[in-house]
């Protein structure tokens, strides 16, 4: 007969979700007392259905870690519910990501056990620890749960996480992906999670951090380097808003000199962007210098100033313009987000908009076509969502048939209307 293993970590290892995980697990990996846990990397609902019953069966206890976004709640939520009502209590059932974040109590009546708020790696080392120890869990900061009484408790929030404390990608339990290089984002716009749940104030990890995870990489033979950050040019940056190109141009050349000759960076583009007055001769030097992307995402959001003051963006439309311009005339592609339907938009500032695609298409750029979604914790949170109307369709359908837009609006849009209603319902 086998001896169970005292806890298995089981991370639900989705598309949408890997690179949260893998810093997780990075700073697992660094606590010694933590060594003999089991970490299992599971993809696929049925397959979570499925292997947790020889896993559980394998541990005298076991953590299901999942971590998401309100676009994905509903899939959770049955997700979950299939799951407790196969296993009970034999799994400890733990949420964490942005919807998790916003909406704890929320997440907590879907039938998870605990909701880990903000960032995870202090919090999770000490779940799990707690869990090899048998020791309570309720007086860990920085995480949700309901009492027997089913009302809500939120233990004290934690201290914002130095970057350089945790490795960026594990090192034992290989995975692979875009390295957070910041977290934190000055500009608090209305629309956005990230200042709610990472802070207002950036936090860079080191070039040294970052060129320690791009060697694990390059081992494997993967030299493809992408990040994670709110805004791409601001690394290095004390504020956020004040850039620092030698700190940023250090960093490229000393990833460089470690992929070379044939691995390649980019930069400024999927799955992170830019702002728009960051964009400059300098800023697009570098991307040209060292990166290997042919195009930047440039965040404009609204073609109507009265709606950029409105959600706080902190910028003008001629810095879209001109951002645009440079781009174009540096011989990238400018992929510029645009958001319909965000709150307190009239006819005139949907025309404005709609004006201003032309305008920027006939630049050159292409638009990235977005519906306004209410996301918990943000200033948005409970207002009203829209149908784009049909004007706006039809120009969207038109830059689409010409290659200049591309999108996922129409999805978005219907998960608005579904999210609105959930919050409603709740209210």
């Amino acid at each position: 007969m086998c001896l169970r293993k005292k806890v298995g970590f089981v991370v639900f290892y989705q598309k949408q979700n890997i690179f949260s995980f893998n810093a997780l697990v990075a700073a697992i990996e660094t606590e010694r007392k933590l060594n003999d846990i089991e970490i299992y990397f599971i993809r696929g609902k049925e397959n979570l259905y499925n292997d947790l019953e020889e896993i559980s069966d394998k541990h005298e206890s076991t953590v299901l870690a999942i971590s998401f976004f309100t676009t994905q709640l509903w899939e959770v939520r049955d997700l979950v519910k299939s799951l407790r009502k196969k296993y009970g209590t034999k799994v400890l059932f733990i949420a964490g990501g942005p919807h998790p974040t916003g909406d704890p109590e929320g997440t907590l009546k879907m039938g998870f056990d605990l909701v880990v708020r903000g960032e995870g790696e202090e919090t999770l080392i000490e779940i799990l620890t707690n869990a090899k120890n048998n020791k309570s869990l309720n007086e860990i900061k920085g995480i949700a749960y309901l009492d027997k009484d089913g009302k809500i408790i939120l233990t004290k929030k934690r201290e914002w996480l130095d970057l350089n404390k945790y490795p960026a990608l594990p090192s034992r339990n290989i995975k692979y992906g875009a390295i957070e290089i910041t977290r934190g984002c000055p500009y608090v716009c209305y629309f956005c999670q990230t200042p709610y749940i990472l802070g207002t104030t950036p936090r860079h990890r080191s070039i040294k951090s970052i060129c320690d995870a791009v060697k694990i990489m390059k081992e494997y033979e993967k030299t493809d380097i992408r990040f994670i950050t709110p805004n791409a040019f601001s690394y290095g940056s004390q504020d956020g808003k004040t850039l620092n190109l030698p700190e940023l141009e250090l960093l490229l050349i000393s990833i460089e000199k470690i992929i070379a000759p044939k691995g390649r960076i980019y930069f400024g583009s999927f799955p992170s962007e830019v702002r728009p007055e960051h964009v400059t001769d300098e800023t697009l030097g570098l991307v040209r210098k060292y990166a290997a992307n042919d195009n930047i995402v440039i965040g404009a959001q609204s073609g109507s100033q009265k709606i950029l003051n409105s959600c706080n963006r902190g910028h003008t439309i001629d810095d879209v313009y001109n951002a645009v311009k440079l781009t174009v005339k540096s011989g990238l592609i400018a992929n510029v987000d645009f958001i319909f339907n965000l709150p307190n938009e009239t006819d005139e500032d949907i025309n404005l908009t709609i004006d201003f695609m032309k305008e920027l298409s006939i630049l050159g750029a292409k638009i990235h076509t977005h519906s306004f979604i209410p996301l918990p914790q943000t200033v948005f949170a409970n207002e009203a969502v829209k149908k784009i109307n049909e004007k706006t369709k039809k120009v969207i359908s038109e830059l689409t048939s010409k290659g200049l837009a591309y999108g996922d609006w129409k999805k978005q849009e219907k998960l608005a209307e579904d999210i609105a209603n959930y919050f409603n319902r709740r209210n």
